[in-house]
């Protein structure tokens, strides 16, 4: 990796990590799930909650107030948690349909900053249009169900997803 593209990179973190508690303050008015990662940890081996309990310790994570579905989305796709990861993750929902103030600003800027990932964008933007819609969801009601019957609701196997899904 360049030196210049981990600057990029490190902008990007900067710019999520400043903008994330401001975003969530000002426009996100829903209460939060109010669930620890102890609790989905405690969920069925099989079960959305209990993967993503899995994907929060595992990365050292815990919900964040307000915005629990941002992990829900990492979950159910398998997107990583790094910086291209989480560009192409905002592609994929705005392909799926997900409109907001956050996802345009760290779309457009993510792609600004990080042009070398555009193919990955690209592709991930093409399999949230093909995906059926998956954003709209209380996924605190989810948790429950099984995670491999989820998946194969939002990507049918028509679509040859390229998807590493966990």
């Amino acid at each position: 990796m360049t030196v210049f593209r981990a600057h990029r990179k490190k902008l990007i973190v900067w710019l999520f990590e400043h903008s994330q508690n401001l975003y969530t303050q000002l426009f996100k008015t829903h209460k939060s799930w109010g669930i620890s990662r102890e609790e989905l940890l405690t969920y069925p081996s099989q079960s959305f909650g209990k993967h993503l309990g899995d994907f929060l310790n595992k990365h050292g994570f815990e919900l964040i107030p307000k915005v629990e579905r941002h992990d829900a989305y990492h979950t159910l796709t398998g997107y990583g948690v790094t910086v291209e990861d989480e560009i192409a993750l905002q592609c994929l929902c705005f392909g799926n349909g997900k409109r907001s103030l956050y996802l345009y600003g760290s779309m457009i800027l993510g792609i600004i900053i990080l042009p070398d990932y555009y193919k990955y964008y690209n592709r991930s933007y093409t399999l949230g249009k093909r995906a059926n819609p998956f954003h709209h969801f209380d996924y605190k009601q989810l948790l429950h169900i099984n995670i491999n019957d989820f998946r194969v609701l939002i990507f049918p196997k028509k679509h040859n997803n390229t998807l590493i899904l966990n």
